[in-house]
């Protein structure tokens, strides 16, 4: 995937508080984008030292927005918003659903990112971001190298926009990886299990893996 650095800046919302919604809010408003995270108790989520507002204000407010919501709860949430009000809009999903005890997918047989995109078909839907932790989302460059970011979609325009944003947050276009359409999303989210084997092994969560081929 060919991308540069954000020549346009966008307005961003993410769809959720925690710690990868804000990750990813503070790293793009770093690179100049406006965010603005979506809560359904937004009054209750005003020491977050991020702008925060109501899950339609955010979505009616985002050129892009971003799924940062439990997985096994996205698709009920998005629903709650409406399909007219996220018609056309790049949808960047990073979620992954995950029982209580980490133990099972929510969506075994498919993934997030495809249930989304086949609840919503005017809404383009990119999944990424989802094999790491937080922390290497927005600093790749703090690793000993950046490793591989996938992206899975249907539409090419939106994927390009993605690349752009995944610059802005450090990600090299040599560290990109288009895997396909959105049927791949199932690949990356089915590397939970793998991600926390990893994590075990080398007593972290801050790491990443990288896509290594023959010259």
């Amino acid at each position: 995937m060919t991308t540069g650095p954000s020549v346009v800046l966008m307005r961003i919302g993410l769809l959720g508080t925690g710690n990868v919604a804000r990750a990813l809010a503070t790293g793009w408003r770093a690179a100049g984008h406006d965010v603005l995270l979506g809560s359904r108790h937004p009054k209750e989520r005003t020491d977050l030292g991020l702008p925060v507002a109501g899950l339609d204000e955010t979505a009616a407010h985002a050129e892009v927005l971003v799924n940062a919501t439990p997985g096994g709860v996205s698709v009920d949430l998005l629903r709650s918003i409406g399909a007219p009000a996220l018609a056309g809009t790049l949808l960047i999903d990073v979620g992954v659903g995950l029982s209580d005890d980490f133990s099972a997918l929510t969506h075994p047989n498919s993934s997030l990112g495809e249930l989304i995109q086949e609840a919503f078909p005017l809404t383009p839907v990119v999944k990424t971001l989802c094999t790491m932790d937080s922390t290497t989302m927005v600093a790749p460059g703090e690793l000993t190298e950046p490793g591989t970011v996938f992206l899975s979609g249907d539409d090419p325009e939106a994927k390009a926009t993605t690349g752009r944003l995944l610059t802005d947050l450090g990600w090299p276009a040599s560290s990109q990886l288009d895997i396909g359409g959105i049927t791949t999303a199932r690949g990356q989210e089915h590397f939970a299990f793998l991600f926390m084997g990893i994590a075990g092994g080398v007593n972290s969560h801050t790491f990443n893996i990288k896509v290594v081929t023959r010259p």
